[in-house]
């Protein structure tokens, strides 16, 4: 069963009576639901495809299938879908106890008007942060945080990180070198908060220059300058209800931190050229790769600004302190780029696998795909080996450049995850077998969890761990 599809409410009435049902209906209707009702649990299922209901309000005695009978149906279907059950004042314990079993909430018969459209209400912002979880779920495995894939501490940590930080309205500064994906951090807190379904508007300051940054920020009005034929709305305007995203803050002018700085207190901008300010509804988030603590204290950034923006700070750590986790992220991108060129990868060389684990990655992330996609752009056969590296990785491959001595990874198709042969090089291998043991452990022990964490399939999960002896615990 699909999630609604509407952005208007909607409510799925059950309940024997006529009189009551039409009664709830208009009070609903009045407060801009769309309701669908029914006379019985069995109809209820009937109309149930069609009324996509966000919430339930249900009868608990009715003739044929009673409230709590329905309400187990309504869920096997929908699992997410809040039920509120309608008793009689004297079967309140009743309705007590079918909480217990699944119910969302309660109300007596006749049920008052003003307490109904709240519970309604309450039960509708459960069904929506359930379904904006989820959406986060799936975007993240989706591709949002694919620089982010692994199971070292430091990554499991910024992944804990925007989930907490995610539902707030902080502000947070994200940090980390070129290529380490301190963008897609910004998207996953972005999907995670409230503001989901509103604009992310995405600036980069170092690109533009300060008289053209301040334009795209605050916005013009006509005739503030030559060439201002029409009102041009900033980008914090147009990020108005949703997230503001200041790529590469460490490169904004000092003039344009004092503007910012007030925009960000007083949530106002005056474009310009403007006879009065315009208010802002955004939450900002800010990324650099600069230390801004150093720039504090030589006076390159004002140290107002730092502290407003620093609510909460995020270190994404660079590749080269993670390279327990280039097995796993190599076959992520390389089941990516496959499906982008068409063209399938199924293994890597040992020599390959011994380069990339004692290259630098001065690039990061973003490093490792261009290079692995360089190298399924100019295979001829379904192994990367050691001919395909880039020329500042050619001299790393060792005594294997020839192909041998040992074995490689091997690329699982079909969403299978990254298959490690027995041979893999005793550093990868040991890196590996740890970042499995660390991944069980913060998921307690729960298999399904560990396997989305670390983006591979139960079944290569569990062949990892009876190869590393990690199937007791």
């Amino acid at each position: 069963m699909s999630k609604p599809n509407s952005e208007q409410r909607s409510a799925l009435v059950v309940d024997d009576e006529p009189g009551h049902r039409m009664l709830v209906r208009a009070v609903l209707e009045d407060a801009g639901w769309r309701v669908t009702d029914a006379p019985s649990g069995e109809a209820a299922l009937a109309l149930l495809d069609r009324a996509q209901p966000h919430v339930a309000l249900v009868d608990m005695k009715m003739p044929g299938m009673d409230g709590v009978t329905l309400m187990r149906e309504l869920h096997a279907r929908i699992p997410v879908l809040p039920v509120v059950l309608l008793t009689a004042f004297g079967s309140v314990g009743a309705a007590v106890e079918a909480m217990k079993q699944g119910a969302f909430d309660y109300l007596t018969k006749p049920a008052d008007n003003d307490e109904l459209a709240a519970v309604l209400e309450k039960s509708y912002e459960y069904r929506r942060l359930v379904d904006e979880n989820a959406r986060l779920r799936t975007a993240l495995k989706g591709g949002v945080a694919e620089s982010l894939v692994g199971a070292s501490p430091s990554i499991v940590r910024v992944r804990e990180l925007i989930e907490q930080a995610g539902p707030s309205e902080a502000t947070v500064l994200i940090l980390g070198e070129s290529g380490t994906g301190k963008e897609l951090v910004a998207e996953g807190l972005h999907l995670a908060s409230q503001r989901a379904r509103k604009p992310l508007i995405k600036v980069n300051c170092a690109a533009l220059p300060a008289d053209l940054l301040e334009s795209e920020l605050f916005g013009y009005v006509k005739g503030a300058f030559t060439g201002a034929v029409k009102d041009k709305p900033g980008r914090f305007q147009l990020a108005s209800g949703g997230t503001l995203f200041l790529d590469e803050i460490g490169d904004m002018p000092l003039t344009l931190q004092a503007k910012l700085l007030r925009a960000l207190q007083e949530k106002i901008v005056e474009p310009l050229g403007a006879v009065k300010p315009v208010e802002t509804d955004v939450r900002i988030l800010a990324a650099t790769n600069r230390d801004l603590r150093a720039d504090v204290a030589s006076g390159r950034f004002r140290e107002d600004l730092y502290y407003r923006l620093a609510v909460l700070e995020i270190q994404i750590p660079p590749l080269r302190e993670r390279t327990g986790d280039l097995p796993l992220l190599a076959g992520h991108l390389l089941r990516k780029l496959g499906t982008k060129n068409r063209k399938e990868i199924r293994a890597i060389a040992p020599a390959f696998v011994e380069a990339l684990s004692r290259y630098s990655w001065p690039g990061n992330v973003r490093e490792l795909e261009n290079v692995l996609e360089r190298a399924l752009i100019l295979s001829r056969s379904d192994t990367l080996g050691p001919e395909l590296l880039p020329p500042q990785m050619a001299g790393l491959a060792g005594a294997g450049a020839d192909g041998a001595g040992g074995a490689g990874i091997g690329v699982a198709g079909g969403g299978q995850g990254v298959a490690l042969s027995p041979g893999l090089p005793a550093a990868l291998e040991d890196a590996e077998r740890e970042a499995l043991r660390q991944a069980l452990d913060a998921s307690g022990g729960h298999r399904e969890k560990t396997a989305d964490a670390l983006g591979i399939s139960r079944r290569t999960l569990q062949y990892k761990l009876k190869k590393y002896g990690l199937t007791r615990r």
